[in-house]
């Protein structure tokens, strides 16, 4: 007998009495089995929210997507269902520091990741030996002031095309214009390259080193139009101190990216990111 296929649900409303119970109950009543559920109640905002793990055998996704719809309305859900087995198709985008990119293309590979990646894009040629030995296709898209939109109109192509659920900024040191940032809203994530919001712009490292700190960090946050403003999934820091060279720096924050952004894409892949306005829910 071949064992029930596992669905992750995911969904946010107004709170009121006896949510879970009623979330627990339909999946009772429709031959669900809860594997593992998670909620929060954000006493600012009046919003639940919860994941829930669970089995069914009884119902087709698609039978249950309608169920689920029927379900939700009166609650003013928003919610999504997700096939646990299913990979999710990702493209990553990345200019010429590929300290991210390779780390994510190796966790993929070894089986650390829930990831279907389906394409690297780069405004530059240097990554596409590593994009060949993993068998990923590459598109080169140089940038310009006066091609930016054009090349964000063929980057979005692939993206579609693909049928992308992320996009990764794996260092990719374009800044994206509104409408892409619009076009990407919740299915973005980027590594900033400083514990935000200090030291942004250029040459964080070198910033951080002229004004003596103590810790270093990065930050990935999913994308919007207003410059590494976004809301933030994942934070985490080094410390140093007054031996450490520019390059210690360099070097030490580039470990701490590649760790940062892939977490953060971990649990995006999990879905176990909720978005809370300009905040998110981490469901670990």
């Amino acid at each position: 007998m071949n064992s029930a296929p596992t669905y992750i649900l995911t969904l946010s409303c107004p709170d009121r009495l006896g949510l879970v119970h009623a979330v627990s109950g339909f999946l009772l009543e429709h031959g669900g089995n809860i594997e593992e559920a998670a909620q929060y109640n954000d006493a600012g905002t009046g919003l639940f929210f919860m994941r829930v793990q669970f089995s069914c055998n009884r119902h087709t996704h698609g039978e249950l997507k309608t169920k689920l719809h029927d379900f939700a309305t009166p609650f003013a859900m928003r919610w999504s269902l997700h096939a646990e087995a299913q990979p999710m198709r990702t493209v990553l985008m990345v200019s010429k520091e590929g300290h991210c990119l390779n780390d994510l293309l190796f966790r993929w590979k070894s089986g650390l990741l829930g990831l279907d990646i389906r394409a690297i894009i780069s405004n530059h040629r240097d990554f596409y030996q590593l994009a060949a030995s993993y068998n990923v296709p590459f598109h080169h898209l140089p940038v310009t002031a006066d091609t930016k939109a054009k090349v964000e109109e063929r980057q979005f192509e692939i993206i579609e095309s693909e049928g992308a659920e992320l996009v990764v900024l794996a260092r990719y040191m374009q800044i994206l214009s509104d409408k892409f940032c619009t076009q990407l809203a919740g299915r973005a994530i980027n590594i900033h390259h400083s514990f935000l919001p200090s030291f942004k712009g250029a040459k964080p490292y070198y910033q951080a080193h002229d004004r003596g700190v103590k810790l270093i960090g990065a930050t990935a946050h999913y994308v919007t139009a207003d410059l590494d403003e976004g809301p933030i999934i994942e934070q985490d820091v080094a410390r140093v101190d007054h031996s450490k060279t520019v390059e210690d720096l360099t070097a030490q924050g580039r470990d701490t990216e590649s760790q940062v952004l892939a977490r953060a894409v971990k649990w995006h892949s999990e879905h176990r990111v909720l978005l809370n306005g300009h905040k998110t829910v981490i469901f670990r």
